[in-house]
């Protein structure tokens, strides 16, 4: 058996920085058995994966440092099922591409690649085994409920697909065919999750966990969109599209609700600054791997005389600058920006150097890799990209055999008008020629 304190420091690594938690007693009772849990996180390959997956991606590194075995799901299937984004030929294009970044991601975020298993979804899920259980859960789950677990990741549309109602029931049976113990995704699964704690004990199988991180808003307020070019930035950015795009960010002075801004400070880089703090300390649980063979920098978000404690600095520029000002935690920014004392202008400049600091590593590893290009140009075809004219097929005259074609009755009536006269002696018609 676990001790208490085990298990108290390693359910509290797993669930930090959370905003929900569904069957936490589950994952403690594991722990207190001195099992390691297992879980998973997965994402469909559709649009170009953004810099709010940082959030998720950081969180399994406190997963990794509490010992579950983690698995990296990239579900090529329900990405072709969710509203027929991409047919399956492009899925498999954009399924490499996704692993390439998120490979290159977590080696920039210090966390070590090789104790993360990857799964592609089509691996197991066009098995007998799994669609049986498919079909048994379609002669479970009401219409109701399959659309009603799907609201917050399907697209809905007035005329649903019948592929958008299987998404969540193929979601819940991932759980048991990974064979994890908790599923960790963005709040707006939670629907889905439910819907996985209620059916697949129906079909004879555990009820599993289920870890849920907040969501983070566009830069624009609102969801950060793979669909909504100004609402995010992607991986793979140049430095001038994040400069721009972090320029018409909405960022009102005072205004904290509706500030992407500011939750990007804390559902990503204040966690990113924490993980690298810590990691310095040699305050990696189990995780001995963790920051070996890391790409770029890898410091904090801080100055380098900021005050113990300290994980997020805002340098103050032009001619109104001042000193620095040092944040041990999210609260007293946000509480500062809403009296006033931060600029705008100054907390834009701050995620802008942050961000690109975060990007210069996997920029650079793309740069680096001909694989990695090409299946970037295969995934992502450039929709305005010139094709070159289709050549146009040189007729070619092929003269009709003889008595044939059009011309075949004048050159027979020609033909008949040139016959050579009879020989004088030989019997002719009355008026013919020779006739005496």
């Amino acid at each position: 058996m676990a001790s208490t304190l085990d298990v108290e420091a390693k359910y509290e690594l797993i669930t930090r920085r959370l905003q929900e938690v569904l069957g936490g007693d589950l994952i403690k009772a594991i722990l207190a058995e001195g099992r390691l849990p297992k879980a998973y996180w997965g994402t469909a390959p559709t649009g170009r994966p953004h810099i709010g997956y940082f959030a998720p991606l950081t969180k399994i590194a406190d997963f990794l440092r509490a010992g579950v075995e983690v698995k990296i799901l990239l579900a090529d299937v329900h990405a072709f099922l969710d509203n027929l984004k991409a047919p399956l030929e492009l899925v498999a294009h954009r399924t490499k591409y996704y692993e390439f970044v998120l490979r290159t991601v977590f080696t920039s975020l210090g966390i070590p690649t090789s104790k993360l298993i990857f799964v592609q979804g089509s691996d197991y899920q066009l098995t007998r085994e799994y669609n049986l259980d498919n079909y048994r859960l379609c002669a479970t789950v009401t219409e109701h409920d399959a659309k009603k677990a799907g609201a917050e990741v399907v697209k809905q549309v007035e005329s649903p697909l019948i592929s958008g109602l299987l998404y969540p029931g193929l979601q819940a049976l991932d759980e048991q065919y990974l064979g994890v113990d908790f599923q960790f995704g963005g709040v707006d699964q939670r629907k889905i999750f439910t819907f996985a704690e209620l059916y697949l004990p129906r079909l004879g199988y555990a009820k599993r966990a289920h870890l849920m991180n907040p969501m983070v808003p566009g830069l624009m307020g609102g969801k950060m969109s793979s669909s909504d070019p100004d609402s995010k930035i992607d991986f793979l950015d140049p430095p001038e599209a994040v400069k721009r795009k972090i320029k018409k960010a909405f960022c009102e002075e005072g205004n904290i609700t509706e500030n992407g801004l500011l939750a990007f400070i804390n559902a990503v880089l204040i966690p990113i600054s924490q993980l690298r703090i810590e990691r310095r300390k040699g305050e990696t649980g189990v995780d001995s791997e963790e920051g070996q063979g890391a790409i770029g920098d890898q410091n904090p978000f801080v100055d380098d005389d900021a005050p113990e404690g300290t994980v997020f600095t805002i340098r103050r520029e032009g001619k109104f600058g001042g000193p620095p000002s040092h944040y041990k935690d999210y609260q007293e920014l946000e509480d500062d920006f809403s009296a006033k004392k931060v600029h705008p202008g100054d907390l834009k400049t701050a995620v802008n150097k942050a961000i690109d600091s975060l990007l210069a590593p996997i920029r650079k590893a793309f740069a680096e890799s001909p694989e990695w290009q090409q299946i970037e140009k295969l995934a992502y075809p450039d929709p305005n990209a010139k094709t070159e004219p289709k050549k146009k097929k040189e007729k070619v005259y092929h003269p009709p055999p003889p008595g044939k074609g059009k011309n075949a009755q004048v050159t027979k009536v020609s033909a008949e008008s040139s016959e050579p006269p009879p020989p004088i002696g030989e019997n002719t018609q009355p008026g013919a020629a020779g006739e005496l």
